[in-house]
This record gives C-alpha cells, structure tokens and sequence, in this order.
C-alpha cells in the first residue's frame, strides 16, 4: 500500500487560487493592456463583414471601424485610402476573433495594410473569464444591448443584405453598416467588462479608461452620408452565356444529382439541357438509374463522395485501415484548408451516402456514362448564390439571375433538386474546362469549379473493332504532332515483368482480367501516364466503355472519341495479310472484342474505313487540320 494516498492534506489556505491566478493577465497581455490605457485614441475597433468564411472563395463586403472618437465604413468597391491610413496610424488592434478570421482577410484583400502590431482578440481574451461562445451571446450574457431593431440580423443574415444590395436594395446596405458598427461598439463594452474580470494591480492604469466611449463614440450609429446602388463592376456576375456560349459544354446534357443516404429519402435529380433544368425527386436507385440513363447524358455529376480515403477498401469502422489512413480523403482537407466546411466521407452519418455513391458511379461508367464528384456549395460561391441554408427562395433567384430556366421557376421544388441543378452546373463548367480536381493518385478527384482553370491539352482516343484500322488514324495523328500513346503498351509492360511472350492471346487475357477486376481506370491512367505534359495526345485502342467515361472525366469536352469501323470480310482480308495466322475468328470472339462495339454509339465521331492509307488522312485532315498552337484544347465546338 502505499501510504501517501491517506496523508493528510494541508490546509486550504495553502492552497493556490487557480482562479485568481487565471484572472491575471500575462506579462506580455499586460504591457498591450498598458499600452491601450496609455493611448485609447488610438486603438481601432474593427470587424468584417464577407460573403462567407471561406478565405479562399469569398471576399470582404464591409469594413467598419472606430478610432479616435470616428466611426468609419468601407464598403466593397469604393476607396480604401481612409481604412489604409488609420490602420496604419493605430497602435492597437481590436476585434473578436480577428486573429483567425478578420486579419487574415484583410491582409488578402489589401495586401499592402498596415494592421498594429499589437492585436487584441477579444474572443481569447472572454474566455480567460469563462466567457465563452460568440459576441452575440456573450453580449446577451453581459447584458449588453447594441442592436435596437437589429436582434434578427447574424453572420449569415449579413450575407444576405448584401446580395440584397447588389441587387439595388440600397436599404439593404444601410442595415448591414448598423449591424457592422452594432458589432464595433459593443466590442468597447466587451472590453470594459473583461478588465474588471482580471485581477490588475491599481496602478496598471494611470487614469480611468473607458474603451466602450473609444468604440461607440457619438454619431456611431450614424450612416455614411450619399450611399448608392451597387456599382455595376460589383453587380456584374458570370453567367451562363457569358462563360460556355461558343463552347461545346453550352448544349451539353448533364444529369447533377444531389444524393441522400438512403432509398428512403427523395434523392434531388436535375437534366440540364444546355441551360434549361428540368428537376424532380428520385427514391430508389433503380429509378436514378433508369431516370439518368433515359436522359443520355454527356456527363452525370453526383453531389457525394465516390471514393474511399487511400488505404480503405470499405466504408465501416471495422474496416482493417480504419486507424491508419482515418476517414477523411486529401479533397475534403484541402477544402478544409480552403475554409469550407466539408464533412469526412467515412464519418458515421455519411457511410451510407458514401457507399451508395460509389455504387450508382460504377453502374454508369460499366455503361460508358462518364461521372464526377461535385460539390455545389462552391460552385454557388463562384457565381455569387447564397446557398440553400440562406433559403430555398435565395438559391432560386440566384440559379435564375445566372441564367437557367426550366420547370423550377414556375413549380414548386426541394432545395435538394435546386442543388441538383447546382452539381449539374458543375459538370458544365468541367466540360468546359473551367474546373479543378482535387485528389491524388490514388484518390478519384472532387471537382470544382475554377473560372481561371489553365487550358487542358486535346486528347483524341481512337476505338474500334480488331483490323478496322485503328492505329493507322492514331499514326496519321501522330505525324500531326501529337503524342502517340496506346492501353497495350501499358499491358506489355505488365508481361514483360511477369516474363511473358507479347502476343495477342497474352494481351487480350490480361486486358480482361484487368477490367474484370475493376482496375480498368487505372490502366487508362497508366496509358496518359506516357504521353503527360503533351498539348496533343492520342490514345489508341480503347476498349471498354469505362475508358471513355474515365477520359470524358479527365479531360471533359477537350477529350474526342473517333470509332474507327469497317466490314467484317475487309477487316478479315487485313488481319490475313498481317498475321503470321488465320486466327481472325479466335481474336474477334475474345471478352475484349466482344465489347468494342459498345463504343460505337458513346464516340464522337465515326469513320468508315474501307480505304486506303491516304483516304484515313484525307478523314484526319477533316476532323483535326485546323489545329495548331500548344497547350490548349482546340477542337472545334
């Protein structure tokens, strides 16, 4: 036993007051509190009004602040001279979670600010005192009233009003500034109340201070004289003609679907037919399947993960990788890192969304039917929508203002099909080549929109039945300059490391057991791996339907697919005179063979090869002569 545990112990008095000592400010707090005391005039009160929290989509709308007995507003597209100068004037900065959220902002917003040295958060600093929560409810917890006919307006309100503005409800602006400076004044309070929390010493202060006079001072409340509508370089958004008229994504046919967990719950489904949304509720998979593959889409776009984090081969906990590679995929944490809330795709709630997901893109693209994984909240960012928490209504007006119509304007939808539309958007700008993919390797990409996305090269694949002609049209392409790559090379290479002769019989065996283990998207990638960094590429022998939907969703409209065909008894006469056997039947009834002509009817375009070598340039020439240049998709629209 050990005896010490029965010790008495000593007497409280003894005992340190962890209380009182948390109450006393640090040294260095100490000297910021000093130098606040000593100069009041100049501190500035400051807080930000944005378009949301993420720092790398959204941007400052207002900026208010108080200092030396001023209460100023910048607003977004006027002159930040006035906001530039006194924050370089200031000694000290104050806000309320400033130093994760406001100072960042504004230092991407005006990169030559000068903010003070001396930054203090009111946030860190309430909870020193116990004062936890947001400035709203640690004002309601204080007693403090700043917001007189303002109690419905938050954050998220705040966004609003300003969408409302940049629609010309100049009233809307007004509202904003007195919730912004509401924010400011009560920042003084704040600050006020903290003070007598900590236990300092008299003498910290050589004369009584009271900051709440510094961040409200009088006319606080009062709004910038001559406010306008918004100017029209604020106003002015992209839309759809303005982004993919002229382009090959301006007709395209996308199904979007904003995905539930379960059968059970209405799924959100929407055909967008270049820019006309026609929406309804699905349940059942069976009849997403049907409803999508009726549509005969170019692309289908699904709001839910479609993959597992690398090392997870399922998505429930007892998963053996579980605690090694965790829940979350390198997407979701660069979106996290990007500030946009993103759930994990392995957590409890999201498993079943996850795996259904998963499931319903393996069907589609076994029939050819290319799919990506969206994510609609940022595509809303970039055409400036509020997103469904902001309202049904606003997510209406916003699809509406950026150019679609359809069925959703005049009947009554679930914000589950307006997302649709948004994910089916998605899919447009991908086809566009205006998005970005985010995944590794081993990792299927989330895609984003991203108006700045550098041009993709122009890939042509070449499909076809055995002796059509096939390598012929990649040769003639590849003597046009573009990079010649094709999916046997990636199967000899595989042989030739197991010590096997390269024949047909051994490629055609292997190329079957790679598609029917599923790891037919990893040979496409194993095949572009060989021409990467080229402007112009050309894939020869494709054979699966799932390697035109993998390259459609690698290289949206900058991918064409050319089947190349001809008559079964010249096809036979060109196999005799090329081979050293008359295996033309054995060859034409492998698994491979027998699925090239599913092809047929997902290419974009068709060539009858009965010819000669000249004829295939001749048809070359007319598809692809007018190329030139480098690094950009140029294939005509």
């Amino acid at each position: 036993m050990i005896k010490a545990l029965s010790m008495p112990t000593r007497p409280d008095v003894d005992r340190p007051d962890w209380a009182a000592i948390r109450r006393l400010p640090s040294p260095v707090l100490r000297e910021q509190l000093a130098l606040c005391a000593a100069y009041p005039d100049r501190i500035m009160f400051l807080d930000i009004e944005t378009t949301g929290l993420s720092h790398y989509y959204d941007e400052i709308t207002t900026v208010g602040w108080s200092i030396g007995g001023r209460a100023e507003t910048f607003i977004k597209g006027g002159d930040a001279a006035h906001l530039l100068r006194d924050a370089a004037s200031a000694k000290v900065l104050v806000t309320f979670n400033g130093i994760r959220f406001d100072a960042r902002f504004l230092r991407q917003e005006f990169p030559n600010i000068a903010l003070p040295a001396v930054h203090i958060d009111l946030m860190y600093l309430c909870r020193r005192l116990g004062l936890k929560g947001g400035q709203k409810s640690i004002e309601t917890e204080l007693g403090l009233n700043y917001r007189q006919e303002l109690e419905d307006v938050d954050g998220f309100a705040a966004v609003l009003l300003w969408h409302r503005y940049l629609r010309g409800d100049v009233e809307a602006l007004s509202r904003l500034i007195r919730y912004n400076r509401a924010d400011i004044a009560a920042m003084g309070a704040i600050f006020d109340r903290a003070m007598s929390g900590f236990a300092v010493e008299p003498d910290l202060f050589s004369s009584p201070v009271r900051f709440v006079d510094w961040s409200a001072p009088g006319g606080w409340n009062d709004l910038p004289g001559g406010l306008q509508p918004a100017p029209s370089h604020l106003t002015h958004a992209p839309r759809f003609d303005d982004l993919f008229a002229g382009t090959s994504a301006e007709n395209a046919r996308i199904v979007g679907i904003d995905l539930t967990g379960s059968e059970v719950r209405p799924t959100g489904w929407c055909l967008l037919d270049g820019s006309i949304a026609d929406t309804r509720s699905i349940s059942t998979d069976a009849d997403i399947v049907a409803a999508t593959l009726e549509a005969r889409p170019d692309l289908v776009s699904i709001d839910s993960p479609l993959c597992l984090p690398e090392g997870r081969i399922t998505v429930e906990d007892s998963d053996p990788g579980r605690d090694v590679f965790g829940i979350m995929r390198q997407s979701e944490r660069e979106l996290k890192r990007r500030g946009i809330n993103v759930y994990p795709c392995l957590l409890p709630s999201m498993q079943k969304l996850t795996a259904r997901g998963m499931r319903l893109a393996a069907v589609f693209r076994q029939k050819g039917v290319p799919v990506i994984e969206s994510y609609p909240g940022a595509a809303q960012d970039i055409m400036r929508i509020p997103r469904k928490g902001a309202g049904v209504e606003w997510l209406h007006l916003g699809l509406r203002d950026f150019g679609i119509s359809g069925t959703f304007q005049t009947e009554k939808v679930t914000h589950d099909e307006l997302d649709a539309i948004t994910s089916a958007l998605v899919g447009t700008f991908h086809l566009a080549g205006l998005s970005e993919s985010l995944g590794t390797e081993a990792e299927a990409p989330l895609v984003i929109p991203k108006l700045d996305a550098a041009p993709g090269p122009l890939v042509v694949g070449v499909s076809g039945p055995i002796a059509a002609g096939k390598t012929t049209f990649a040769e003639a392409l590849a003597a046009k300059g573009f990079a010649y790559t094709r999916f046997s090379l990636a199967i000899d290479e595989l042989l030739a490391n197991d010590g096997l002769e390269l024949n047909r019989v051994n490629r055609q065996k292997l190329g079957t057991e790679i598609n029917e283990s599923g790891r037919q998207r990893w040979l496409a990638e194993q095949t572009i791996k060989r021409a990467a960094g080229a402007a112009r590429i050309v894939i020869d022998g494709l054979r699966f339907p799932e390697d035109h939907a993998f390259l459609v969703e690698t290289f949206g409209n900058c991918f064409v697919h050319v089947y190349v065909d001809a008559d079964e008894e010249v096809r036979r006469k060109r196999y005799r005179e090329r081979a050293a056997d008359d295996g033309f039947d054995e060859a034409i009834a492998s698994t491979v063979e027998r699925r090239v002509n599913e092809l047929k009817v997902l290419a974009h375009e068709s060539f009858v090869n009965h010819s000669s070598l000249s004829a295939v340039q001749v048809r070359v020439d007319e598809l692809f002569g007018d190329i030139h240049g480098e690094g950009i998709c140029q294939y005509p629209s």
